[in-house]
C-alpha cells in the first residue's frame, strides 16, 4: 500500500491567542446598550473578550495595542450599526480585521445591528452618507475610502446575524452559542508524521456511518503502541463539527485510579459536552444521573481512550438511551473481552502497519523525509524487520537514530536483539500489569520464553502440569491482545511483545541469569550450567 499522509489541522489550531473574541462597534450608537450586553453575556460564558473601552475622541491613528488586539484575537464580531461607516477608526478596525482573517485565518463573524446587509456591502442607505463626506474629507487620500469601501464589501458578503426586530436577549443568546461553538471546535494534536491514516480512517467513516439516525457504540481495539489513541483522535478531528456535543476523554484508565477520578472523569465529560465551567457532581450515582438527564436528547461525539475496566464505561457511556439519536461513542481499549460484554455494534481491529507504511513513518523520524538515505536503505529495512509494523517502535528508534551515524545504528540494531528499548518495554508493560493475578502472567512468560510456535493443546498440558489453569489463562491473553492463535492452532505474539516478556525475566537478576526465572538463550543456559550458577531452588 502507498504512504500517505492526511492534514486535518487548522493552521491557526497552533497559534496561541491572547483572546477568544474582538469586538468592532460604533461607540455612540451601542457602547451603553446592546455591545455592553453582549459583552457582559459573553463574559459569563468564560469567554476572553476584548473590548475598547476608551470613550474620548482618538487620534488620527489606531493605538498600537489596538491592532495588537485585533491581531491577537480567535474572532472578531463586527457590530455594524447605522453610523459605524461614520467612524474612520472604526473602519480602519474593519481593514485590519480583514486583513487578520487572510493570514493569520481569524474568523469574523458580523452582526448588522437595524442595519441591512446590503447596506453595508454596497455602502448604501446611512453608509453612503458617511462615505459621502468621508470622500469629501480625504480627497488626497481616495485609496484609504476604496480600502475602506472593499472591506465593507468583503464584511458584509460573510455570513454573519442580522437583527431588525425582536428581543435582543434571544439574539445576543444565539450569538454567545455560534461564539462558544467555534471556540470548542478546536482540533486534537495528533503526530506531524501521519502515515497509514487514511486508509484506517476511511474503514471507520464507513462503520461510524455519520448521518445516520441510530445510536452507534465502536470500539478500537489492538495491543499497546500500535496506534489506538491517534487514530480516535484523526477520527474526532474530522467528524467532531458534525455534532451538537463532543468529548475526548483521554487516559481513562490513568484518571480512573487517581483519587476522586470517576467523579473527575464524569465532570469533565459533562463540561466538554455541555460547553460550560466544569459542573460539579456529588458522587458517581449521581453523576450517571445527570448524563443521562443531560444528554437523553443531544446528538454528541464521545470518545473514551484507553479504557480498561467495565466501571469505567458503566458511569460514561454504557447505555445507548443515554444519548440523543445520531449520536457516537468511541472506545478504545486492550481489552477486546470488555468490548464484547458491553455488545459494542462494531470492533475495529487495528492492523499492524504494512512494510511500505513502516519504512515510511520510521523515515519521517529518522530522516525527515518519506524514504531513507541512499547509505541507509538496508540497516532501515532491518529496523522494520524487528519493529514488525508497530508505529511506537517506529517512531522512537526513528527519533533514536536521527543524525546518527552508520557504526552507531549498526551499534544500536545488536543492542536492540538482547536488550529492547525501555521506551517501548513501559508501554507495552501496561498491558502485563494489568494482568489479574500470577498465574496469567507466569502463563505469558513461560509463552514468550518457550512457547512461542508450539500447538495451543499441546502448550496446555504443560501449562497445567505446572498449575496454571492454561485454558481461563490463555484466553485472558488473547482477549488483551497479548496472544494470538493462528489458523494453524499455534501460539504466536508481536514479537516485541515477546522481547518485553523476556525482559521482564532478564529484570530479575540482569548481572547473574542463573538466579532469572527462566533461561531461554542457548548461550545464557550453556554459561549457568558450565559455571554452576543456578539459584538453589
Amino acid at each position: 500500500m502507498a504512504t500517505k499522509k492526511i492534514h486535518e489541522a487548522s493552521s491557526s489550531s497552533s497559534r496561541r491567542w491572547s483572546y477568544d473574541v474582538f469586538l468592532s462597534f460604533r461607540g455612540e450608537d451601542t457602547r451603553k446598550n446592546f455591545t455592553d450586553h453582549l459583552y457582559f453575556a459573553l463574559k459569563n460564558a468564560e469567554v476572553n473578550v476584548f473590548r475598547d473601552d476608551e470613550e474620548l475622541p482618538r487620534g488620527e491613528y489606531i493605538e498600537p495595542e489596538l491592532l495588537k488586539a485585533i491581531e491577537g484575537s480567535r474572532i472578531s464580531v463586527i457590530v455594524f450599526s447605522t453610523n459605524y461607516a461614520a467612524s474612520r477608526w472604526c473602519l480602519e478596525e474593519l481593514v485590519k480585521i480583514m486583513e487578520c482573517r487572510q493570514t493569520v485565518q481569524q474568523l469574523v463573524l458580523p452582526l448588522f445591528y437595524s442595519v441591512d446587509p446590503s447596506d453595508v456591502r454596497k455602502q448604501t442607505g446611512s453608509f453612503a452618507e458617511a462615505f459621502a463626506k468621508h470622500e469629501e474629507r480625504f480627497k488626497a487620500e481616495m485609496d484609504k475610502v476604496l480600502r475602506w469601501r472593499a472591506a465593507l464589501t468583503e464584511a458584509g458578503n460573510l455570513s454573519g446575524f442580522h437583527f431588525a426586530d425582536g428581543y435582543e436577549a434571544k439574539f445576543i443568546k444565539k450569538i454567545v452559542e455560534e461564539i462558544l461553538n467555534h471556540l470548542n471546535n478546536t482540533y486534537l494534536n495528533v503526530p506531524v508524521f501521519q502515515v497509514g491514516l487514511h486508509y484506517r480512517l476511511q474503514q471507520l467513516i464507513s462503520l461510524l456511518s455519520v448521518g445516520s439516525n441510530d445510536v452507534r457504540i465502536i470500539g478500537i481495539c489492538a495491543m499497546g503502541g500500535m496506534g489506538k489513541t491517534t487514530i480516535a483522535k484523526v477520527v474526532y478531528n474530522h467528524f467532531f463539527r458534525c455534532f451538537e456535543g463532543k468529548c475526548f476523554l483521554e487516559n481513562v484508565r490513568e484518571i480512573s485510579m487517581q483519587p476522586n477520578g470517576q467523579i473527575n472523569l464524569q465532570e469533565q465529560f459533562l463540561s466538554d459536552i455541555l460547553k460550560t465551567k466544569k459542573i460539579k457532581v456529588s458522587n458517581v450515582s449521581r453523576g450517571i444521573n445527570v448524563i443521562k438527564e443531560r444528554l437523553c436528547n443531544r446528538r454528541v461525539l464521545v470518545i473514551l481512550d484507553d479504557v480498561d475496566q467495565l466501571e469505567q464505561l458503566s458511569t460514561l457511556a454504557i447505555k445507548r438511551d443515554w444519548f440523543g439519536l445520531g449520536s457516537r461513542i468511541i472506545i478504545t481499549t486492550r481489552d477486546m473481552h470488555l468490548l464484547k460484554w458491553i455488545e459494542v455494534d462494531y470492533i475495529y481491529m487495528v492492523n499492524q502497519l504494512d512494510d511500505d507504511e513502516s519504512l515510511g513513518l520510521f523515515s519521517w523520524h529518522a530522516f525527515k523525509q518519506s524514504h531513507p538515505k541512499e547509505d541507509y536503505v538496508e540497516l532501515s529495512k532491518d529496523v522494520i524487520d524487528y519493529c514488525k509494523g508497530l508505529p511506537l517502535a517506529l517512531e522512537v528508534l526513528g527519533s533514536f537514530l536521527f543524525e546518527r551515524s552508520v557504526l552507531e545504528w549498526k551499534s544500536a540494531l545488536a543492542k536492540l536483539k538482547r536488550i529492547p528499548p525501555n521506551q517501548i518495554q513501559k508501554k507495552l508493560r501496561i498491558s502485563f500489569d494489568a494482568l489479574e493475578d500470577d498465574k496469567e502472567k507466569n502463563i505469558f512468560l513461560d509463552i514468550a520464553c518457550f512457547f512461542i510456535g508450539m500447538d495451543k493443546d499441546y502448550a496446555i498440558k504443560i501449562l497445567d502440569g505446572c498449575g496454571f489453569y492454561a485454558e481461563i489463562g490463555i484466553s485472558v491473553l488473547i482477549r488483551r491482545c497479548l496472544l494470538v492463535i493462528n489458523e494453524k492452532n499455534k501460539l504466536t505474539m508481536h514479537d516485541l511483545l515477546q522481547d518485553m516478556g523476556r525482559e521482564i525475566v532478564r529484570q530479575e537478576s540482569p548481572k547473574n541469569l542463573g538466579n532469572c526465572s527462566r533461561l531461554w538463550f542457548h548461550d545464557d543456559v550453556l554459561d549457568v550450567l558450565k559455571k554452576h550458577t543456578v539459584r538453589p531452588k
